[in-house]
């Protein structure tokens, strides 16, 4: 399967955490959730060793927030081709006209509820709450071993190329 990232067009790949074509970068890897919730999506990552935060064996505040913010306008992306009956990568189908569709996050809001453990594969999904025109509401949780680490809520917003035509939010 293609994760939404690798959907990305070039000049939208950059991303240190989730784009591909960054030299240094996460790659993350999103997708739909098809062991869990299909209506769900998820990113499988065990951040690198360097991302510790200030308790030793536990990874760094900002790195959370990094994830959720990659794995969430990801996520929106998928909702929102999800919701127009497409999929994240049919703006490079051979005679298509569509746009591609990137969202940039508005607002992101994380809660810490433990410390989140290094050395371990985290779990991170995104539930869709609401679209409404370019805006794409989002809850989120990180699991750890199978204990929630942390969660969020995020408002992401359809990007808009100069020159594209869309109504407005």
């Amino acid at each position: 399967m293609t994760a939404f990232q690798d959907e990305y067009p070039e000049k939208f790949s950059h991303c240190f955490g989730c784009g591909k074509s960054h030299p240094s970068g996460l790659h993350l890897k999103s997708d739909w959730d098809f062991k869990g919730d299909p209506a769900d999506t998820l990113v499988l990552v065990t951040p690198p060793e360097v991302y510790s935060g200030g308790v030793p064996g536990h990874v760094y505040g900002g790195m959370i927030a990094a994830l959720f913010d990659c794995h969430g306008t990801a996520s929106a992306a998928a909702f929102a081709c999800r919701a127009e009956g497409r999929n994240i990568g049919d703006w490079n189908l051979p005679g298509s006209a569509l746009p591609p569709v990137r969202y940039v996050t508005a607002s992101l809001t994380v809660d810490f509820l433990r410390p989140t453990p290094q050395h371990v594969e985290l779990q991170i999904r995104a539930r869709l709450t609401r679209i409404e025109g370019r805006k794409v509401e989002l809850e989120m949780t990180l699991m750890a071993d199978d204990a929630l680490c942390a969660k969020a809520r995020m408002l992401a917003v359809r990007f808009k190329e100069h020159g594209e035509t869309q109504k407005s939010a």
